[in-house]
């Protein structure tokens, strides 16, 4: 591969780790390798479940190397040479070092091949190899080892993946972008993204700057590409856009048509004054509401999500009307499933007009997911669910196209959290899905069955104030 800018000797030494970050954000790489300041350490429970659950699979992949070969554990990139040198069939937290390229990497296996050469593996909770992360970071390895061998990713599921040539010019990107931050003094600019920011050890840093420059990014539906395009028409803040006749932007990219530029100039008017702007009457369905919500698993080890609680609340819409199918494990997906479908005929019967009120898309998704996983996309049940007569209401389709609010994300939470808004707050303060996914899993591993007892009560809890906060909701909208 193409190393790009000479690697000079004052300059941070490129890993492949860096990759998580580079792909997430330039500014976080910058941050990471040369800021003059600590990191947050992180509070996110799901981030750490994530963290316990790689390095458990990193063991078993360990322990299933074991039993094949002999393996080896490196102490220091000298030992790992050495044992290299010695033709060893596995080292296990190998360290490797080039430092006329600057790099350093710490693959998580070194396999030897027949032909004498060695194999870079990592064990990867991933079910795919084929994210750009990976690519970059497994490409890297070869990179530093002066191999034509593909890399091997031990994933989730227990299946195995190659990297090889394919990944040459996604690595080759890597080195080049990393030399050239690494080698700048100052930090890299860059866009405000409100799901990534907020996950960031550095958003406490980072956002103040956004703030007092007023970066337009930090409104709702003005993403990176729509910012440009405003500052070339020479818009470069929140006041400014906010006093801007709409009928005088220009098209931009994201930004066309008069409705889109009227939107985000309420937008940034209702970030400066908190105030809520109607665009449209808001329009909802007459009917029987049953409010529906579901709490899924995405750290099942296999391809599939598994949804372990299906949440309903009726009418008269109080804490004793939350009802609900669960499933105690992934062995049961099918049982609870086919409960979900059994619940809907219930309510179908039970409600002349029935319409189920959800948030976002996820659920109309995964019911369509669960029909084909198990072959029945004919299933009558299945059918009326996602047919053209479909009772599914999704209650953020009004909002858009309604309401601008003094927000940053139109998630369930944000709009239901605000004090001047909704002004609904879930029991738990903490609770949320990866809350919810955090809590399951500690109920999948707990044996004690009290406790176990109470983390189910958790996650219901949680699964009926998010049904609650949908039906608070839709009180709220109907006064528009």
């Amino acid at each position: 591969m193409e190393n790009g800018t000479p690697h000079t000797p004052t300059s941070p030494t490129i890993k492949p780790s860096d990759a998580r970050s580079w792909v997430s954000c330039a500014r976080r790489v910058w941050l990471d390798n040369r800021g003059d300041f600590e990191a947050e350490p992180t509070k996110d429970e799901f981030e750490k479940l994530v963290i316990e659950l790689g390095l458990a699979h990193e063991k078993a992949v360990l322990d299933r190397l074991s039993q094949e070969l002999e393996v080896h554990t490196a102490t220091s990139p000298e030992h790992t040479q050495r044992l290299m040198d010695e033709g060893v069939e596995v080292i296990y937290q190998a360290k490797l070092i080039d430092s006329e390229n600057g790099f350093e990497g710490y693959p998580d296996f070194l396999i030897r091949h027949e032909s004498g050469e060695y194999q870079p593996a990592d064990a990867k909770l991933s079910l795919t190899d084929d994210k750009k992360e990976i690519q970059a970071q497994l490409g890297l390895y070869r990179c530093i080892l002066g191999t034509k061998l593909p890399a091997i990713t031990f994933l989730g599921g227990r299946s195995t993946g190659e990297i090889s040539d394919e990944a040459n010019t996604i690595t080759n990107q890597f080195v080049t972008e990393m030399r050239e931050l690494l080698a700048s003094d100052s930090e890299p600019l860059v866009r405000y993204s409100h799901s990534k920011c907020r996950a960031c050890p550095y958003y406490s840093h980072c956002k103040t700057t956004f703030e007092e420059k007023e970066e337009l990014s930090l409104l709702y539906g003005i993403w990176g590409r729509a910012a440009i395009g405003l500052e070339a028409a020479g818009i470069e803040t929140i006041s400014e856009l906010a006093n801007t006749d709409p009928a005088t932007i220009p098209d931009i990219p994201y930004l066309k048509g008069f409705e889109k530029k009227n939107r985000a100039v309420l937008q940034a008017r209702s970030y400066l004054t908190g105030e809520i702007h109607q665009t449209a009457t808001v329009t909802l369905p007459d009917g029987h509401w049953v409010h529906f919500d579901i709490e899924d698993n995405p750290l099942t080890g296999s391809g599939d999500k598994h949804v372990y609680l299906w949440g309903f609340l009726v009418p008269e819409y109080q804490n004793s009307d939350f009802e609900y199918v669960w499933t105690d494990d992934k062995s049961e997906d099918k049982k609870g499933w086919l409960g979900f479908l059994a619940q809907i005929e219930q309510y179908r019967e039970q409600y002349p007009n029935l319409i189920i009120a959800h948030y976002s898309q996820h659920e109309r998704y995964t019911i369509r997911d669960y029909a084909k996983r198990y072959g029945m996309e004919e299933n009558t049940t299945v059918e009326y669910l996602l047919g053209d007569e479909s009772p599914l209401f999704d209650m953020r389709k009004p909002v858009l196209e309604s309401l601008v609010l003094p927000l940053q994300g139109y998630g369930l939470k944000d709009i239901c959290k605000h004090k001047d808004l909704v002004n609904f707050q879930w029991q738990d303060a903490s609770s949320g899905s990866q809350w919810s996914v955090v809590q399951f899993n500690r109920y999948l591993y707990e044996t004690d069955p009290t406790l176990k007892q109470s983390l189910k009560t958790d996650i219901l809890g949680y699964n009926r104030d998010d049904v609650i906060a949908t039906r608070r909701l839709e009180e709220w909208l109907r006064a528009f």
